[in-house]
């Protein structure tokens, strides 16, 4: 099979294990809903005010509620040996980076589509614009390979709950703050020529972590 066959199978794989017990979707989805709720509710969110804060308040909210997803990714695997399995196997270490990241970026995809339509509706502001789709999108796949990989670093610790945040919120730092920048000029009727800057920050964060995640996965899953 090729790197890309076996990253697809892989997180094929994954995904119809979340389908079935939908343990990440209902978790981050549950923890997004009740932050929502919560900003809504002990904020002023009327008209320009709910511009300012809208951005901040959606990356945070991703931020944390992809955190509590990730932290379960891979420990499932560790607990049931799935992991080990896949270390046994002929298959390229880097595919099963590929596979996992690419099926943690599709749940918190599925997460945030679902979060839209409830941010329009408690925050009072449409994030369903072209330009700040595509800002979600680029900073998601980041969010996603960095997390993926810092995920697999935690679950080897023995206090992986405390591990994975304090290795990832460091790490992802540079994408939330260019993303809640990207995002508010945007909502303000920049265009994406006007945040081509954050961008390009984003696209080259991806590129990096990506290419460091592949070099570095194969040693953090030695034993």
């Amino acid at each position: 099979m090729t790197f890309l066959r076996q990253a697809w199978a892989i997180a094929a794989k994954d995904l119809a294990a979340e389908v079935h017990t939908k343990e990440m979707l209902s978790a981050m989805a549950v923890y997004s809903v009740l932050g929502l709720l919560t900003f809504s509710l002990a904020l002023d969110l009327r008209g320009a005010a709910a511009r300012a804060v809208a951005p901040g308040v959606w990356w945070v909210l991703v931020t944390f509620a992809g955190m509590l997803g990730l932290s379960r990714s891979l420990g499932h695997e560790r607990e049931e040996g799935a992991m080990d399995g896949l270390l046994l196997a002929p298959v390229d270490r880097g595919a099963i980076l590929a596979g996992k990241a690419l099926a943690n970026l599709l749940v918190i995809l599925a997460v945030e589509a679902f979060l839209l339509p409830l941010c329009a509706a408690l925050l009072g502001v449409s994030l369903l614009q072209g330009g700040i789709l595509v800002v979600i999108l680029v900073a998601s796949v980041g969010y996603a390979v960095a997390g993926t990989l810092l995920a697999a670093m935690a679950v080897n610790t023995r206090a992986q709950a405390v591990a994975l945040p304090v290795l990832l919120l460091p790490m992802v730092a540079p994408v939330v703050v260019a993303a809640v920048q990207a995002t508010a000029a945007l909502l303000d009727g920049g265009t994406l020529g006007q945040v081509g800057g954050w961008l390009r920050l984003l696209v080259v964060y991806d590129l990096v972590v990506a290419a460091i995640a592949l070099l570095a996965f194969p040693y953090v899953v030695e034993e």
